[in-house]
């Protein structure tokens, strides 16, 4: 309670105020407490592999097919709640589905998925370490309706056109977007708001657009710069 009162002290120690923290404090622990223990009950009932840390807030859709694989690494975290989301409200909570017994959807270790929608039919989905995705973020590995001839497209599931996603460490998918079947980003790639990703991005790469092309690439001496002057003010302090 220590910090609480610190808090509100150098906020105006104000009924409105107080009362403010109160309520942020009250819906961001009790969010995460149960969705994290929802979360945790529908994997084990589900045979989801969930690794330590994993926490959600608010609500989680998961649903596997028989024989499929969901696995979710260390330390990811699920927002599925407007109370929790920063940038935007969420279109949705988090939905994570695998459509066929060959389908794979993997988390890896610290991401963090705030409204997304990623459904895997036949291949697989593959997130990196530390993958950010924004709000309202769809990725899909298939069309899930056979182009041509049109007459047949209600019928024919074109499975055989299905192509795997996968997303490097650290990339960050912003809000609105889609990341279409086959598709490959870099490590480290920014994807703009409301863009269509329909072909590879590479590493470091800045892309945006419908569909989204590489405005941009950050080479390793700007990188190793930007953490020259990042480390400049703490090793001022």
């Amino acid at each position: 309670m220590t910090g609480f009162w610190k808090k509100a002290l150098e906020r105006g120690l104000t009924f409105p105020n107080v009362a403010s923290y109160l309520s942020l404090e009250v819906m961001r622990r009790w969010g995460a407490v149960t969705g994290t223990l929802r979360l945790r009950l529908k994997a084990a009932l589900l045979g989801i592999e969930l690794g330590p840390n994993v926490s959600a807030h608010g609500p989680v859709g998961l649903m596997r097919w028989p024989g499929s694989r969901i696995a979710i690494a260390d330390g990811v975290h699920f927002i599925s709640s407007w109370r929790r989301a920063t940038a935007a409200a969420l279109a949705h909570p988090v939905r994570l589905r695998t459509f066929g017994p060959k389908a794979e959807i993997l988390l890896g270790e610290g991401c963090e998925l705030s409204g997304s929608s990623i459904t895997c039919r036949s291949t697989s989905i593959t997130l990196g370490k530390q993958v950010l995705l924004a709000p309202n973020v769809v990725i899909v590995d298939s069309d899930f309706h056979a182009p041509w001839p049109a007459e047949t497209r209600s019928s024919k599931p074109g499975m055989e056109r299905d192509k795997p996603v996968t997303i490097g460490d650290y990339a960050w998918i912003g809000m609105n977007s889609i990341i279409l079947k086959g598709v490959s980003i870099g490590r480290g790639a920014i994807i703009g708001a409301g863009s269509v990703v329909t072909r590879d991005i590479p590493d470091n790469a800045l892309a945006c657009g419908v569909p989204a092309k590489v405005v941009r690439v950050v080479s390793d001496e700007e990188i190793v710069e930007l953490l020259h002057q990042q480390a400049a003010p703490q090793a001022r302090d």
